[in-house]
C-alpha cells in the first residue's frame, strides 16, 4: 500500500477524476469521437471507483453498501424531482394501456436499477429547449445504474476475485465479446444494461487489483506488454465495425471494453501516488478538490447546463446590427461557446444543489468545498462523476462519456 493510500486521499487519483469530468463535458459539447480514444473517461471512473470500493470493503459490507447507496441516491432524488417536476407540470402523464409498468419505469428515477422512463420528444418546436431535452436529461442515469449494480455485487465479486483473479478479471471482457459480436443477444433495454455492465466490469475489477496491490506485484514488464496488445485488438475491431459516428467507441462495445481496460491498466500501472499535487499542478489543487467533492453534482447536472446554453446563445443572434459575418462566426464557434458557458452555469448549480452530497455523506452542508479552510475530503469518501452537442443544436441519444 502506498503512503497516499495508507494516509488518506491519493491526489493523483483525484486529479484523474477531475480530468475525466472535464472530458465528459467536452465530449457532450463537441461530440468528438476521438475523445473516446484519447481518454476513456467512464472506464477510468469505474476503475477508480472499483479501487475505492475494494478499500471500503475492509469494513462490514452491509454498512459500506448502504452508505454508497445513500451517497448515490440523495443527489439523484433531487435531480429527479426537478426533471420529473417539469415533465409532470407540462402534462406528461401515465400510459393508459399499461399504467403499472409506466410507474415502474418512472421509479427508476428513484432507484436506478433499470432504465428510467422519459418522453423521447416533449414540447413543441420553437420552444426554449429542443423536444429531445428529456432524453438528454435522462442520459447520465445509465452510469448510475451500472454503478449501483457494481456496488451491490462488489462483496461477491471481491471474494471471487481474490480466489480466482485472472478468471474474474477477464470474465466481463468475455461477456462483452459474446454480446458485442452477436453470439448472444439480449433484446431491448435489458441488453443495453447488461452490455454496460460487461463493458466496464473489467475496469471495475481492475480497481480491485489496484487496491489489493496486485498490479505492483506483477512483473514490471507485464502490463506495458499486454495492455498495448489489447488496445491494438480494440482498434482492429473498431476499424471494421464503425458506427454512424465513426471511431466513437461508445457505439462499439467490444472495442470500448478492450481499449478502456488496456488504457486503465497502463494508467494505474504508471500513475504515481501523491499526498499533494506536485509543482506546477499545485495551482489546480482547489479545482481538483472541488471536483472531488461535487463530482456527482457536476456529472448529473452538466447536461442540464449544456441544454441551458442553447437558449442563452440564441440571444446573440438578436443583437442589433449583427452582420452576416458576425452570425457566421457565432455559428462556427457555437460548440466552443457552449463548452465555455457550461462552466459558469455549473458554478451556479454547484452551490445551489451540491450541498446534498454533504447531507448524503453525513457532513455539514457546504456551498463551495474547494478545500479552502476545510482541507480535503476525508479518507475513504468517493463520489461518482463520471458517460452530444454540435453547435446550438443538441443531438438526441443517451449521454455517454
Amino acid at each position: 500500500m502506498t503512503d497516499a493510500q495508507a494516509g488518506g486521499r491519493d491526489r493523483c487519483l483525484d486529479l484523474l477524476r477531475a480530468l475525466a469530468l472535464v472530458r465528459v463535458v467536452a465530449y457532450h459539447a463537441f461530440g468528438w469521437a476521438w475523445l473516446t480514444l484519447v481518454f476513456p473517461s467512464m472506464g477510468v471512473m469505474f476503475a477508480l471507483a472499483g479501487s475505492l470500493m475494494a478499500r471500503s470493503l475492509r469494513r462490514p459490507a452491509v454498512g459500506v453498501i448502504l452508505r454508497r447507496f445513500r451517497r448515490l441516491l440523495l443527489p439523484l432524488w433531487l435531480y429527479g424531482v426537478v426533471v420529473l417536476g417539469i415533465l409532470f407540470s407540462r402534462g406528461w402523464h401515465p400510459d393508459r394501456d399499461a399504467p403499472f409498468w409506466w410507474w415502474l419505469r418512472v421509479a427508476c428515477w428513484v432507484v436506478p436499477v433499470g432504465s428510467p422512463l422519459f418522453p423521447e420528444h416533449f414540447g413543441g418546436a420553437g420552444g426554449l429547449l429542443e423536444t429531445t431535452w428529456a432524453e438528454q436529461a435522462a442520459g447520465p442515469l445509465w452510469y448510475l445504474r451500472a454503478y449501483l449494480w457494481f456496488v451491490l455485487l462488489s462483496p461477491m465479486l471481491l471474494r471471487m476475485f481474490r480466489r480466482a483473479p485472472r478468471a474474474v478479471l477477464c470474465a466481463p471482457l468475455a461477456l462483452t465479446a459474446l454480446l458485442g459480436t452477436g453470439l448472444v443477444e439480449i433484446p431491448g433495454e435489458t441488453g443495453e444494461a447488461v452490455t454496460d455492465f460487461a463493458v466496464h466490469g473489467s475496469c471495475w475489477i481492475l480497481g480491485f487489483c489496484h487496491a489489493d496491490g496486485l498490479l505492483r506485484r506483477l512483473p514490471r514488464y507485464l502490463v506495458p506488454s499486454v495492455a498495448p496488445v489489447l488496445m491494438g485488438l480494440a482498434l482492429w475491431w473498431a476499424s471494421g465495425h464503425r458506427g454512424e459516428d465513426g471511431w466513437d467507441l461508445n457505439d462499439i462495445p467490444p472495442a470500448q471494453g478492450l481499449w478502456s481496460f488496456g488504457f486503465c491498466a497502463l494508467l494505474l500501472h504508471f500513475s504515481p501516488s501523491w499526498r499533494e499535487l506536485p509543482g506546477p499542478l499545485r495551482r489546480f489543487d482547489k479545482p481538483v478538490t472541488l471536483a472531488g467533492n461535487r463530482a456527482m453534482t457536476i456529472y448529473l447536472w452538466h447536461e442540464a447546463a449544456l441544454l441551458a446554453t442553447v437558449p442563452l446563445l440564441d440571444q446573440l443572434w438578436d443583437v442589433p446590427g449583427a452582420s452576416p459575418a458576425y452570425a457566421h462566426l457565432l455559428e462556427s464557434s457555437s460548440s466552443v461557446l457552449m463548452f465555455l458557458l457550461t462552466w459558469p452555469l455549473l458554478a451556479l448549480i454547484v452551490p445551489a444543489v451540491g450541498w446534498v452530497e454533504d447531507v448524503a455523506a453525513g457532513r455539514r452542508p457546504r456551498l463551495w468545498p474547494n478545500g479552502r479552510g476545510g482541507g480535503h475530503p476525508r479518507p475513504g469518501w468517493h463520489r461518482v462523476p463520471g458517460p452530444q452537442g454540435r453547435g446550438t443544436e443538441r443531438v438526441s441519444g443517451p449521454a455517454r462519456g
